[in-house]
């Protein structure tokens, strides 16, 4: 029985009682889970093929059996929309290693009939996040009618969490984005980059056409097709006419190998220009919140444009100047020759999520630091940032933390983000990251993890209220938070173990879950 891809999402939503939509479905056919037909210039589905993934996926009952029946499926959200877990300004700048919203919000009490909690925070609360990454717990925090306030020993990623929060002008915002939009246009038509990119679309479409049809990702999935010989076949057979239009265009694409410079590295020269470029008419805007807005922006946009390929947007293995076989889209890819398309999808995503997330607003106050959580006077430097949540935070003390600490060994956090450090002059400190991945997950780097996490929570306490309650979400595989709650001075008093849906990374389909400790000061026991 043949399918259309209406009817196969009708048909997956009703199995799985959540809603799968037809583009769920045409990715799916896409990336070669399911099996196609191709009738008269539509997709037909086998139902037999939707029957064999489903039913192959279903995930909580193949993950509780690798992961234990403690599992909490509850908290996995697994029914909520992608759009609401990335919903409006969460989804504002891409960031390794953040948690959804919706996990803030159970632990922080906005619930329903389907996720009940006990309520440790109330509206006018101030909750604290020592480890505040891209700002989720501060937007949410806003949302539910809590003051909050955030640290973050990366500088770039309190910029990122401030202008989330920020208060801004939406109409000069526009005005000014639409005014850098046009000057850039200007700018790469003089370039010839846009007739060059024509012309290499149109001559990559026909080549894929050809060589790599709907059916060939399903082929390399049964085995039928070795990708990586075939692959690299097509990828040489395609250069010749690569080069013939980067040679007709005069297209710059010779790269410094030994530059230290993080632009220069990873850009092609037509690129960095461009974005130089931008940054010129940014740094022009009188008002500060108006070009911090902005900046964001830019730094998203630079984000996508690096010289690499597809597959390796995470990890940045070596820069691509030429046309590549891309495993993630089955097909010969390029890299990016202008900034055009990008700044203007994001200004316009940018502005619309602000937008959004303002209708959400809360008269509440949040502010991200910059320091080590470690060590600083919160109140101190907030009342420079932010007199009046200092104000507020010293009359009625911090009630709770809710936050995720880097996880041992798994993200170098400031060279996730090293393009903006270089364009826009941040100070870095990768020096006094806890549990980087330089620093591996030996036994000595996880003793020092234990003993940087214990100092954060010590040196929090000073500012928190006496009947505090501290949420902390982490992947324990070491055993390490009972030492470290121990030697803070807390108890663990609960753990809910969740899994954690739709990872982003290579391995997203094995089974991963992570606990959220909830730890109270030693003593305070229930």
């Amino acid at each position: 029985m043949l399918l259309t891809l209406k009817q196969a999402s009708q048909w997956a939503s009703d199995y799985l009682n959540k809603n799968v939509t037809t583009a769920n479905i045409s990715y799916l056919i896409q990336y070669g889970h399911i099996e196609s037909k191709l009738e008269n210039g539509s997709s037909l589905i086998p139902l037999e093929s939707l029957q064999n993934y489903y039913g192959q996926n279903n995930r909580e009952k193949r993950w509780k059996n690798e992961l234990g029946n403690d599992l909490n499926w509850a908290l996995s959200f697994e029914k909520i929309k992608e759009a609401e877990t990335t919903k409006h300004v969460h989804r504002l700048h891409p960031y390794k290693g953040k948690f959804i919203p919706q996990l803030v919000e159970y632990f922080l009490g906005a619930h329903t009939d389907d996720f009940k909690q006990d309520v440790y925070f109330q509206p006018g609360d101030i909750v604290l996040d020592p480890f505040c990454g891209s700002g989720t717990t501060l937007v949410q925090a806003n949302e539910l009618g809590m003051h909050a306030i955030g640290i973050d020993i990366s500088a770039f990623n309190a910029f990122i969490s401030n202008a989330k929060v920020g208060t801004f002008n939406f109409v000069r915002l526009y005005e000014k984005s639409q005014e850098i939009t046009a000057a850039l246009r200007n700018f790469v038509a003089k370039s010839g980059i846009a007739e060059f990119e024509s012309k290499l679309a149109e001559s990559l479409t026909e080549f894929n056409n050809q060589y790599f049809p709907v059916s060939f990702k399903r082929q390399v999935r049964m085995g039928e097709i070795d990708q990586k010989k075939y692959g690299a076949e097509k990828e040489t057979a395609f250069l010749d006419t690569y080069h013939q239009l980067v040679a007709e265009f005069q297209i710059n694409i010779q790269m410094p190998t030994d530059s230290a410079r993080f632009m220069k590295l990873w850009y092609l020269p037509g690129v960095k220009a461009e974005i130089d470029f931008v940054h010129s008419e940014i740094r022009k805007v009188k008002d500060t919140s108006t070009q911090n807005a902005l900046m964001l922006i830019l730094s998203r946009t630079i984000r996508s444009c690096r010289a690499t390929t597809h597959a390796d947007l995470g990890t940045l293995r070596k820069p691509v100047t030429t046309t590549y076989y891309c495993r993630k889209h089955g097909k010969v890819c390029k890299p990016l020759f202008s900034i055009l398309g990008w700044w203007e999808r994001y200004s316009k995503d940018s502005i619309e999520r602000w937008v959004e997330f303002n209708k959400l607003k809360t008269d509440t106050f949040q502010h991200c630091i910059t320091g080590d959580s470690r060590t600083i006077d919160i109140f101190t430097m907030l009342k420079q940032a932010n007199p009046q949540l200092a104000e507020i935070a010293q009359k009625q003390r911090i009630k709770g933390i809710f936050t995720s600490p880097p996880y041992v060994g798994l993200i170098n956090y400031h060279e996730q983000h090293a393009y903006a450090y270089d364009l826009f002059g941040f100070k870095r400190s990768d020096e006094l990251e806890i549990g980087p991945l330089f620093k591996g997950r030996g036994r000595e780097a996880r003793e020092s993890y234990i003993h940087g996490v214990a100092e954060v929570f010590k040196n929090c306490k000073r500012f928190l209220a006496d009947d505090y309650d501290v949420f902390v979400v982490a992947n324990d595989k070491f055993d390490m938070y009972p030492t470290i709650a121990e030697m803070a001075g807390m108890c663990i008093v609960n753990q809910h173990k969740r899994p954690v849906l739709n990872r982003t990374e290579k391995n997203r389909e094995a089974a991963y879950s992570e606990t959220i400790f909830h730890l109270r000061e030693k003593g305070s026991e229930e």
